[in-house]
């Protein structure tokens, strides 16, 4: 029996969802006022940083069955505030603290400096009904 390979790894859906992120850091920065679109982008970070931290415990499980306990420490303490950021702009989006949003927003963009987006967006606009599936988590 041959080896299964899973093409879509929770390193690439790590890099998928950095991008996207960095594409609707960009769009709420382009917000004058808080509106429809803007509650989307901000869910969107919010829910994207809540799922980028799920996919590192898939990796570290990897390394821990190997024995790399340090390196997989290591890992975890790379992306923790992917964690962290994520849970506290829910809270702000859902209290109505723009002021808030901006501060975290601009914290989310220094992580993700080093994350470059192709020419052309292929990522399409995946923030779009993120504000309603917030609510509905809540």
């Amino acid at each position: 029996m041959s080896r299964v390979i899973n093409p879509d790894s929770a390193g690439k859906e790590r890099n998928r969802l950095s991008r996207s992120i960095v594409l609707a850091l960009r769009e709420l920065m382009r917000q004058s006022e808080p509106n429809q679109i803007a509650h989307d982008l901000a869910a969107y970070i919010s829910l994207a940083l809540l799922e980028i931290n799920e996919t590192v415990e898939t990796s570290v499980v990897a390394w821990e069955k190997r024995g790399y306990w340090v390196k997989a420490d290591r890992f975890r303490l790379d992306w923790e505030w992917s964690d962290r950021l994520g849970q506290s702009m829910q809270k702000a989006i859902l209290s109505e603290d723009w002021a808030s949003v901006a501060t975290l927003a601009a914290q989310v963009g220094q992580k993700l400096v080093k994350v470059t987006l192709p020419a052309r967006n292929r990522l399409g606009t995946p923030w779009v009904g993120a504000w309603q599936q917030l609510q509905h988590n809540q």
